[in-house]
């Protein structure tokens, strides 16, 4: 690697949900540059194990330590977790009537950037983005999320990644709900804002999406933990052979243990 340390690593993370462990012992460690995609079933714990990452109070990490660019995740709260470089692209976007969504970029940079920041060149930034991600000007105007298809709202999140420019984004199937030209829209928009300055980790079921993004390593999750690591080629044996054989594997092993 160079001598680079890693922009985002957790080691041996464990994660309850109302006190059932769901995510059992994780470690991975993201240069920057890399592209890592977490493939696995539902219910193995991929979205636990992004959501308690990034703060949220219902994901509770019991073990383990975190850092993103040397810093302790850990000892901070999800809005300092965000302003230290850490994104979150939510599976479920939610709605916030009443907030436009210019307000609400306009609010995020400004929280990155500190209060006294010079915010001179939101609106061109802004516009152009939102021209990139296929955005009708209208939507800064409208209400964030609200009444806002699938692919909009991934559209919208992709925009405010793009805007906040995080060291560290991790995207929690991004590519759910989207048709074919929504994913290819949204997957340029991540590829956009990745270079060999940040860290992306995808959260997916499906080889698709992988087809616009290129990760550096794969690793599938089952059962609250990574059983399997490789490269672009095992997305590719996921999809051809779906999880089954995984869980064959996982069982051998535990019978020969």
């Amino acid at each position: 690697m160079d001598n680079k340390k890693p922009v985002f690593e957790f080691k041996d993370i464990h994660v309850e949900v109302e006190g059932k462990e769901v995510v059992r012992g994780v470690s991975m460690k993201v240069y920057p540059g890399d592209v890592h995609a977490i493939m696995g079933p539902n219910g193995s714990g991929k979205s636990s194990l992004s959501n308690a990452l990034m703060g949220h109070p219902l994901y509770k990490i019991t073990k383990g330590e975190a850092y993103i660019d040397g810093k302790n995740l850990l000892e901070m709260s999800a809005d300092e977790r965000s302003r230290a470089g850490l994104f979150l692209a939510f599976q479920y976007p939610l709605a916030i009537p009443g907030v436009t969504v210019a307000n609400f970029m306009r609010a995020a940079l400004q929280a990155h950037r500190g209060k006294d920041a010079d915010m001179s060149d939101f609106r061109k930034l802004f516009l152009a983005e939102m021209k990139a991600l296929s955005i009708d000007k209208t939507f800064a105007t409208r209400y964030l999320n609200d009444g806002f298809s699938g692919g909009e709202k991934k559209r919208v999140e992709i925009l405010q990644m793009i805007m906040l420019q995080p060291k560290m984004a991790l995207l929690d199937e991004t590519d759910s709900g989207l048709d074919i030209d929504a994913l290819k829209t949204v997957a340029e928009g991540i590829n956009r804002y990745h270079n060999d300055e940040n860290g992306v980790l995808l959260v997916t079921h499906y080889q698709r999406l992988l087809n616009y993004i290129k990760p550096d390593y794969v690793h599938v999750m089952f059962k609250g933990q990574l059983v399997k690591s490789g490269g672009p080629e095992l997305a590719l044996k996921l999809e051809e052979k779906g999880y089954d054989w995984i869980e064959q594997e996982v069982n051998q092993a535990a019978e020969v243990s």
